[in-house]
């Protein structure tokens, strides 16, 4: 079976590094695959991986003619049978090319209105599964997002991480790796600095690194220096964005993240505690891993240790104040990890899907108008907002699937 795999940009981030590492896995399963996407800094991850890659421009409409006619080409002169757009400009610039199978994956907070019902969904919450049945798609699997635990383990070398980056080396480290942008992250990371100088200026021995960058960093910069301030020496430090975050993740020694960042965190064997909107903050526990399990590594809300900075300071004042828990929580995140988001397992579903969708009937005409219909009204409504001042920089799809607070 020959594959097309078309991430929805290049940038560092957890969507885009799923679909390379899952492409790579059914490679290894025996397909023919190739990644199609603009350039970026994962490039250097497809090349390490061995994936034959179609560029297409950085500067385009979205989702953009001229890449589905180039889709329509390469699928007739590769002979591709499937194409595998992440997030929604790829699928429907894919439905729109009409020579192959389409299967979509949508690792947002939710799936599009407009997105047509008829196409293969993968998801990777249990919650958004129910809600995308509920909006009326007829085809969606939970596809958790994949962790690769042969090369994320306990035993990684951190290498000269600390020193690089002038941290403690006897004191313990939180550490977040996530982009820094306004949505779904900002609140989680400014937290995150408040309450780590406050652990701090209490009397508490930590630090916390950030990794990663973004339009963002202004801000989380400022609320780190105020941290720094107070605690009267660096105990939060911003590294940039790092092409491998590995070692960041083996040399902490407490994780604070959300969704694919959190799960990786896991794999090393490190306690998490998932951060979210509206206040939210929760450790991963045994009592409290059905709600991620269910509803994904994010909420909004109170949690059990109530929200805000408080929560958070709470959640990781018992863990500082608490080595063998660490360790337990951490084997607990590790099993975790093995037992339900392992890599190789993720492809074979994968896998399966593909034959499914090629075995299947194409989109229906109707379904292609009423999506390409929605994606209008969609676009008009955006630059209405835009004329206002009012529109959001992420799309439609980082609105949670539910507004009920995760508890």
């Amino acid at each position: 079976m020959r594959v097309l795999v078309y991430p929805h940009a290049m940038e560092i981030g957890g969507s885009q590094l799923n679909a390379l590492q899952l492409a790579g896995a059914v490679r290894d399963l025996g397909h023919e695959v190739l990644v199609l996407s603009e350039p970026g800094p994962l490039l250097d991850f497809v090349r390490d991986l061995g994936l034959e890659h179609v560029p297409i421009p950085l500067r385009r409409r979205r989702p953009s003619p001229a890449v589905a006619s180039a889709i329509r080409s390469l699928v007739t002169r590769r002979g591709i049978d499937v194409v595998h757009g992440y997030e929604w400009p790829p699928v429907l610039e894919a439905l729109a090319a009409r020579r192959a199978a389409v299967v979509a994956t949508v690792l947002s907070m939710s799936v599009v209105p407009f997105l047509p019902r008829s196409v293969p969904l993968l998801v990777g919450t249990e919650q958004i599964r129910e809600a995308a049945l509920a909006a009326g798609h007829r085809h969606v699997t939970l596809l958790e997002p994949p962790v690769d635990t042969g090369a994320d383990h306990p035993g990684a070398d951190p290498g000269s991480f600390r020193v690089e980056h002038g941290l403690e080396s006897e004191t313990p480290l939180i550490a977040m790796v996530c982009r820094l942008v306004p949505e779904l992250k900002l609140e989680g990371l400014l937290a995150a600095c408040d309450a780590v100088g406050d652990l701090v200026t209490g009397g508490r021995k930590a630090q916390l690194v950030i990794v990663g960058d973004g339009r963002s960093r202004p801000e989380v910069a400022a609320r780190a220096d105020a941290a720094n301030a107070r605690a009267g020496r660096r105990v939060v430090v911003l590294t940039g964005e790092l092409a491998d975050p590995r070692p960041a993740y083996a040399a902490a020694d407490i994780l604070v993240g959300m969704g694919g960042s959190a799960l990786r965190g896991m794999a090393f064997g490190k306690p998490l505690v998932v951060v979210g909107e509206d206040g939210y903050s929760e450790p991963l526990t045994p009592d409290t891993a059905a709600t991620f399990l269910r509803a994904g590594w994010y909420g909004r809300g109170p949690g059990s240790l109530g929200s805000g900075v408080p929560a958070l300071r709470a959640a990781l004042a018992d863990l500082l104040d608490d080595a063998p828990r660490r360790a337990t929580l951490g084997t607990y995140a590790r099993d975790l990890v093995v037992e339900r988001f392992s890599l190789r397992r993720a492809a074979t579903v994968l896998a399966d899907e593909y034959l499914a969708a090629e075995a299947g009937p194409p989109a229906p005409p109707a379904d292609l108008l009423r999506g390409f219909g929605g994606l209008l009204a969609y676009k008009a409504r955006r630059k209405v907002q835009q004329f206002r001042g009012t529109a959001r920089v992420d799309d439609a799809n980082a609105t949670p699937a539910t507004q009920e607070a995760t508890r």
